[in-house]
């Protein structure tokens, strides 16, 4: 009886490994194909392009995007590029994400978004991971520390140099005349011309 049963279960196995499918080449052209498809869910004009031709009306490509979550898994995530594939992967999950990206205002702020975040990244990453300087302590006030003194004035041509460490001596007063300025000296000429007109006299 039991040789009878064994009989009976070898076609049935050998019917079902006949419809079980088999990559020509190992799955390699397969992985390919759906790395290629994920990292393009990095673009979110891409994305738009499939809301606009009605992609995601179809329950077959629904289970299309469930069935890609496989590439989260360590194994798999290592070959991707563009990890904003994953995040949008997983936004695409779901019906209200799927409606709005076939507005191209939502296509442009996804867009947008994408961008400020690859610009601020590393800077924001950065801020986070550095040590942070530690404060500087407050130093005690100090005096004020007096004002430079001028440069000593130059010197006159024909004047000594006063000696190291001595100030310099004032430079000379300008000495006037005792006779003002704009006084007219006919008056003492005709004063001197009188006296020695007396002495000829006096003489003769």
């Amino acid at each position: 009886m039991a040789s009878s049963k064994e009989n009976e279960m070898e076609p049935v196995a050998s019917s079902s490994d006949k419809n079980v499918y088999k990559d020509p080449d190992d799955g390699r052209q397969r992985f390919l194909l759906e790395l290629e498809f994920m990292q393009c869910l990095a673009n979110p004009t891409y994305i738009h392009y499939l809301a606009q031709n009605r992609y995601f009306e179809d329950e077959a490509f629904i289970g299309y995007l469930k069935y890609l979550q496989y590439w989260q898994r360590p194994e798999y995530i290592k070959f991707i590029m563009y990890p904003h594939c994953l995040y949008f992967l997983e936004l695409l999950q779901n019906v209200n994400f799927r409606n709005a990206m076939a507005h191209p205002g939502n296509k442009e702020l996804a867009h947008r978004q994408q961008f400020f975040y690859w610009k601020n990244y590393r800077n924001n990453r950065l801020r986070h991971i550095l040590p942070r300087p530690l404060p500087e302590p407050v130093a005690e006030a100090t005096p004020a520390a007096a004002p430079p003194l001028p440069p000593p004035p130059a010197v006159p041509s024909g004047l000594p140099a006063p000696p190291m460490g001595m100030p310099p001596a004032p430079p000379p007063a300008s000495t006037h005349s005792p006779m003002p300025y704009g006084m007219n000296p006919g008056r003492n000429d005709m004063r001197n011309a009188g006296m020695d007109r007396r002495k000829r006299k006096k003489d003769g």
